[in-house]
Order: C-alpha cells, then sequence, then structure tokens
C-alpha cells in the first residue's frame, strides 16, 4: 500500500474478544486482528473479566491489525473505541494497576441491592434521571460493590485515590500512559448515574448508590480529539478521536442518523435500538431511553431493548455440551431438521433482559420428546434470537407508535443466513444485511474520523452503506402466531425460577 495512504483504527473491545480494524475513507475493512480472552464466573449468574487481559488483548490485536496491513501508524490519522458497556473497572490512579476484577454487564451478583432499592421506592426516579430500569446490568451497584467488599477500598476511592471506568475509560487511560480519564455521554448514560438530560454526573444518584464522583471520568462528547496514545504502543502518538458504547456506535456505523431508523445486533448478547431524535422518549414496554450519541452540542437519543444472552447461547452449545465444534457449524446442525418439533430454548442463564427485566430468570429448554436430537437444540438456539428480537420489536413498535418496514442487522450472527430468513418471517419485515457488518467498529471509526475531517459529514457515511443481501418475509400469518406463543409459553417457564 502506498505510504500515502491514511486510515482509521478502530478498537472493538467486547465481552468474548477483542478486535482492532482498519478501515478506509470507502467504509470498508483493511486490516484487522482479533483475540479472545477468558471468562470468569466465580458463582452461579456472576461473571468477571481480567482488565489485564482486556489491556493485553486489545493492544495485541491493534498491533496486529496494522501488521496484517503492512501499514505504519504514520498511516493512522484517529483511533475510535467502541467497547462493551456497563462491565465496570477501578483502578490505582498512581499506579494504574485494576485493583479487582472487572465485574462484567452480563453478572447478576448485585441484584438484591437493586431489590432493596426497589423496596425504597426509587426505582421512579432513577428512571425519570437516566432513562433505565434499576437492575444489576448496569454499573453503579457494581461499583458500589467493589468499594464495599474490599477493606479500606472506600475510603480510599473518596480520597480520589481509585478510578472507576467502563472498558473505554480504562482503554484511554492505558493507550494515554495515564493522561486522560475521560469517557463519552453514550457509555456515561449507562451507569445509573448519570442525568440524560442535564447531560452530567448527577448528585441525587451518587448519594443513592453511594458512589464518590471522584472517581468518576470526565464525559466527554462521541466525537472529538481526547488526547493521545503514548508514542511507544504502535510506532506513533495517535489521536484519539471518536468513541461510544458498543450498541450505540453500531447504529451509527449502520447509518441510523434520522428518527425511526432502526438496527438489531446479533453478538454475544442482541440489541435493538430506534433513533428517536434529539428528544428522549419514555418507555412503557420495558425498554430503555438511553443517549445514541454525541457530536458537537446535539444529542441523540435512542430506546433501545436488550438481550443478554444470544450468541452466547451458540458458544454454550459449543463449550458448555460439546454439541458443535465450531460456532459457525450450528447453521447446518440446525437446517438438519425442517423445524424445532416443539423444542424451545429460553436463554436465560443471567436473567431475562427486555422486556421482561426478570433477574431471577433461568435458562429453560422446554418441549423435549423421546425424539428430540442435538439438531433440535441447534436450531432452538437460533430461534431464541428472533424471538427475543420479536418481543423487543413489538414493545419497541408500541412505544414509537410507527412499524418499522426494514430492520438493519449486524454481528457475527447475520452470517448465518437461516437465522436471518426466520428472523424476517417472525417479524414480518425485510431484514437487511450490509456488505461491512463489523459495523460497531466502523461506527467508532466513523466518529473519530469526523473529529479529524477525515469524513466530512453525515452524506459520505451514508454513501458508504452497502446492502449485501436482503431477506423477505416468507411465512404464513399462522404459522408465525403459532410459533411466537409457544416462545410465550417457554418464556413463561423460565420466569422467577430463583427465589
Amino acid at each position: 500500500m502506498p505510504e500515502a495512504a491514511q486510515y482509521i483504527l478502530s478498537l472493538d473491545q467486547g465481552t468474548t474478544s477483542s478486535r482492532a480494524i482498519v478501515f478506509g475513507r470507502d467504509g470498508r475493512p483493511v486490516s484487522s486482528g482479533q483475540q479472545e480472552f477468558p471468562q470468569i464466573y466465580p458463582t452461579p449468574g456472576h461473571v468477571e473479566h481480567d482488565p489485564e487481559a482486556i489491556w493485553s488483548s486489545q493492544l495485541a490485536t491493534a498491533r496486529r491489525a496494522l501488521e496484517n496491513g503492512k501499514l505504519s501508524a504514520r498511516q493512522i490519522v484517529a483511533l475510535g473505541i467502541t467497547n462493551q458497556r456497563e462491565t465496570t473497572i477501578l483502578w490505582d490512579k498512581k499506579t494504574g494497576t485494576p485493583v479487582a476484577n472487572a465485574i462484567v454487564w452480563q453478572s447478576r451478583i448485585t441484584a438484591p441491592v437493586c431489590e432493596r432499592l426497589k423496596k425504597e421506592a426509587l426505582e421512579e426516579t432513577i428512571r425519570q434521571k437516566t432513562g433505565l430500569v434499576l437492575d444489576a446490568y448496569f454499573s453503579a451497584t457494581k461499583i458500589a460493590h467493589l468499594l464495599d467488599s474490599i477493606t479500606g477500598l472506600r475510603a480510599r476511592a473518596e480520597r480520589g485515590e481509585i478510578l472507576f471506568g467502563t472498558v473505554d475509560a480504562f482503554l484511554m487511560w492505558r493507550l494515554s500512559g495515564g493522561n486522560l480519564h475521560v469517557t463519552d455521554v453514550s457509555n456515561a448514560s449507562r451507569t445509573l448515574l448519570f442525568n440524560i438530560h442535564t447531560l452530567d454526573w448527577d448528585d441525587e444518584l451518587l448519594r443513592i448508590f453511594n458512589v464518590p464522583r471522584a472517581m468518576l471520568p470526565e464525559v466527554k462528547s462521541c466525537s472529538e480529539i481526547y488526547g493521545h496514545t503514548t508514542k511507544d504502543l504502535l510506532g506513533e502518538s495517535i489521536p484519539i478521536a471518536g468513541c461510544a458504547g458498543d450498541q450505540q456506535a453500531a447504529t451509527f456505523g449502520q447509518g441510523c442518523f434520522g428518527p425511526g431508523e432502526a438496527k438489531n445486533t446479533y453478538g454475544t448478547g442482541c440489541f435493538m435500538l430506534l433513533n428517536t431524535g434529539s428528544t428522549p422518549a419514555v418507555s412503557k414496554h420495558g425498554l430503555l431511553t438511553t443517549i445514541g450519541w454525541k457530536i458537537g452540542d446535539t444529542t441523540t437519543y435512542c430506546l433501545e431493548g436488550a438481550v443478554f444472552i444470544a450468541g452466547a447461547a451458540v458458544q454454550w452449545l459449543r463449550d458448555g455440551l460439546g454439541l458443535i465444534a465450531k460456532s459457525p457449524e450450528v447453521e447446518q446442525l440446525a437446517a438438519s431438521v425442517k423445524s424445532n418439533d416443539g423444542v424451545y430454548f429460553v436463554p436465560a442463564f443471567v436473567g431475562l433482559g427486555a422486556p421482561y427485566w426478570d433477574p431471577n430468570a433461568r435458562g429453560a429448554i422446554v418441549g423435549l420428546t423421546r425424539g428430540s436430537t442435538k439438531a433440535h437444540f441447534a436450531r432452538a438456539a437460533l430461534e431464541a434470537m428472533a424471538y427475543q428480537t420479536r418481543d423487543v420489536l413489538d414493545a419497541m413498535q408500541a412505544d414509537a407508535g410507527v412499524a418499522l418496514s426494514s430492520l438493519r442487522v449486524d454481528g457475527g450472527a447475520t452470517a448465518n443466513n437461516l437465522m436471518m430468513q426466520f428472523q424476517s418471517d417472525l417479524l414480518d419485515v425485510r431484514v437487511l444485511r450490509p456488505v461491512v457488518q463489523e459495523t460497531t467498529a466502523l461506527g467508532a471509526a466513523y466518529l473519530a474520523g469526523l473529529a479529524v475531517d477525515y469524513w466530512t459529514d453525515f452524506r459520505d457515511l451514508t454513501r458508504n452503506w452497502v446492502l449485501d443481501r436482503e431477506f423477505a418475509p416468507q411465512m404464513s400469518i399462522a404459522e408465525r402466531d403459532d410459533l411466537y406463543s409457544g416462545w410465550k409459553k417457554a418464556v413463561k417457564c423460565a420466569q422467577h425460577w430463583v427465589d
């Protein structure tokens, strides 16, 4: 490649792996690197990560992406970051060393705390300020749990010696050599501590969750130069210029810039976001009101439906049951049977997210007969992603008062044509899969590129969106209703399992 060519480097730090992708002006990947890292399960329903594994894997993939593309750091005009949201990391301000494992967004360890706060009638106050439900999913109770479970840590945090960050903030701290303690509005809006109307940390919420303000990062927009990487990491100092939580970044990468446009990401979890414009929409059907992004002085809000377990169910078939050797094999196995034969899999391993919000639900496989096979398990796991998406879309359309005619999709599971067709059938809408499916990383790249004028405006980005394949509904109304009715019965079996 010519030395004069310039690119954007995007760091995509996910729940099960870290990725780095280099993008050109056409929004197409030039090179990439990816590395999985260990998941830690101390107790049932509790999930942790080693922050050092997050950092080392992310740095390694950034270097690999440059190496694979035969690129030098001088050709990277800006770096963007996108990340698993809500995951909570605390570290020593002086040394930069994490004080404990990260508590992952999936973890239910603080569910009892949330139940106590609900009994104190605080849920509505929290909802009005944050747009979120009171759930262990979010960061606030995770921070308090760490402060209260490690001797002396709360006192140190109150003295400003301990810092909190979601994964983006931790990465920026490390990338900048400790010069940056910042986050963006989209990640801040997922903590239960940030007022999405005033765009600032909220003193009342800090009191409710007993979190010292001194440990919180400065909140910035999603597209500006926050600082620079240290030269020793990648060979040159690179501007860090874009940041957004993974689902907001994917929405941006899909080009959902106008109100009423929606996308669904199929990853470890499954997340649908609907752009509602400059006004936060209040959900009456179990969805979240969240900040999509802020560019300049303009803040864009979204409605979000969060499904905790989607692709992770396929990983469980692979790693937990050994039914497949590699995740892509699930499509062929599922296609070997013509239907689910009444078998439903509710993957509520860590409770149920939107629209149920039941932390006490647990996974269930129902409808088994002597004729059920591993192929029915595989098909039920794929169909579960589509059923959970239907739950969210029904709630979203009720809240927004609009019927979507199409849904843009991204994430690893969208490569599964069988599942995408079933999704279109079940929703009765066109499902649109773009050529570039790594739209989470692309969204972070777009935000960084806009900050340094690599791209001029939204029109530049819209021109880059290219359709790979459209899936159109083919299923009869009767079959669709019958299948979805079975799913709703299965969900009832999984709900309120834990006392």
